[in-house]
């Protein structure tokens, strides 16, 4: 009998439990749904559609070396595996968890007509697996993460099909280029393109690059000028690689550096389980104080709208703050610590709610994942279930020096490229500022002194 696997967030063959079981069972159709209706604001932005377009192409590739076919259908997912699976008489469908709320609504309601046999592939343990010793879900990181170490080993993985059977007649395909998912009016995408190489095969090739750098993580990881980290986020966001798969590589490393980033992997497991119990956790504050916060709102303060636009352009005269948006608009990702820099930028200098914040990111990341985006910005907003404190405001030029930025700032912001330190981190209080960058659109004291105000209001009302 034609086993059906729906592919979504895990376009890989290898350590991919769903098509690993249901090649055991019979012919296999994997097929992919490019479905924009059920995630809502949450369907993918641009620059994950350019990774999903080249990630579905490798993956073609992959199946059609193992005489199999991938198919591509358009439409809300449910109906369009429905249809398919009367097309093709097909009464299984295999498919790995996925835990954004518009996923476990589609397979709740999947399963009620056909027989969908979920699995575990993309998470180092079951997300919801992990409980309290009273049964209950863990709300914060640290106690979760020892009780996923106690748990450890995670499972082991699975080898990729050595062949997979076809079924008696392929169904209609859609042509991926027909989805229009790469940008070409105009095409902004020359930056990625440089930067990356899409697919399983890149994934591992990736991960083969980052066993040689893991043991310095520690140590390195706060400086984006020197870039020592994994950058598999978008790898392991699309599933091109699984957590697992990288678990097992690193698992006998006996240092500083892969103790954190292991601690980074179990991060990622912790998100899961904060959407699986909250949600709407990328729309909605978690701490309700916070619903009253007097943010500075772009739809209706132009000065608001001003500051937004120029964070998002990399035009706010902070040189760190701009390097990291610059890289993250021509890239599609941006180096973690940067990350932090310029979200408490935008929450705490400019008092705009992290939710402007988060779909931005949500736009331009490569590595756009509802929980863990969610997640991050939360914890820099401290509106989150388990966040840093909205009152500990970083000071990004003193960051940028800290973190030796130098060289980052160059590479992204070429007006600073002939400034030395320590002008560069901050040329307008020497004196250096270049005639073509801009100045800052805010004073960090006048920054913080607003920012504390404004806290104050919530705590007092």
């Amino acid at each position: 009998m034609t086993q059906i696997v729906w592919l979504r967030r895990d376009l890989r063959l290898a350590d991919n439990p769903a098509l690993y079981h249901a090649a055991k069972t019979g012919p296999v159709i994997a097929v992919y749904v490019l479905d924009d209706e059920s995630p809502k604001h949450h369907a993918y932005g641009g620059a994950s559609r350019w990774w999903l377009h080249h990630s579905l192409a490798s993956l073609a590739e992959s199946l059609e070396a193992k005489g199999s076919k991938l198919i591509l259908r358009r439409g809300e997912a449910v109906e369009a595996l429905t249809r398919l699976a009367e097309e093709t008489r097909a009464t299984t469908i295999h498919a790995n968890c996925h835990y954004e709320p518009w996923w476990l609504n589609a397979e709740r309601k999947l399963a009620k007509s056909l027989d969908l046999q979920l699995h575990h592939g993309n998470y180092l343990m079951p997300p919801g697996s992990i409980t309290t010793g009273t049964g209950g879900q863990y709300k914060i990181y640290t106690p979760f993460s020892r009780a996923v170490r106690a748990e450890f080993p995670p499972r082991d993985e699975l080898p990729a099909p050595e062949k997979l059977e076809s079924p008696a007649s392929w169904p209609a395909s859609d042509d991926l280029a027909s989805w229009k998912l790469l940008p070409t009016k105009p095409d902004w995408s020359g930056g990625m393109r440089e930067f990356w190489e899409v697919g399983e095969e890149a994934a591992h090739k990736r991960l083969t690059a980052w066993e040689a750098d893991v043991d310095d993580y520690d140590d390195m990881r706060n400086l984006p000028s020197i870039d020592k980290v994994s950058r598999l986020s978008p790898h392991l966001h699309f599933g091109e690689i699984s957590p697992i798969q990288i678990w097992h590589a690193l698992k006998d490393r006996q240092s500083k550096g892969w103790e954190t980033y292991e601690s980074e992997l179990i991060w990622r497991d912790y998100s899961q389980n904060a959407i699986l119990q909250f949600p709407a956790y990328a729309t909605q504050n978690y701490r309700a104080d916070f619903d009253r916060f007097p943010w500075r709102d772009p739809a209706t303060d132009e000065a608001a709208a001003r500051d937004l636009k120029a964070w998002q352009q990399g035009r706010t005269g902070y040189p760190i703050v701009d390097a990291g948006m610059r890289q993250l608009w021509q890239t599609g990702w941006m180096h973690n610590r940067v990350r932090m820099i310029t979200a408490s930028f935008l929450i705490k200098h400019l008092l705009i709610d992290w939710r402007e914040g988060e779909k931005w990111f949500w736009d331009t990341l490569c590595d756009a994942d509802y929980a863990s985006n969610a997640t991050n910005w939360q914890w820099t907003a401290g509106t989150g279930v388990d966040s840093n404190m909205f009152s500990r405001i970083m000071a990004p030029l003193s960051q940028s020096e800290k973190f030796d930025a130098a060289r980052y700032i160059r590479t992204y912001v070429p007006e600073l490229k002939g400034l030395e330190q320590p002008y560069i981190h901050d040329p307008e209080e020497f004196g250096r500022r270049p005639a073509g960058y801009p100045r800052k659109i805010v004073s960090h004291r006048f920054a913080r002194e607003r920012a504390l105000a404004a806290l104050k209001t919530i705590k007092q009302s």
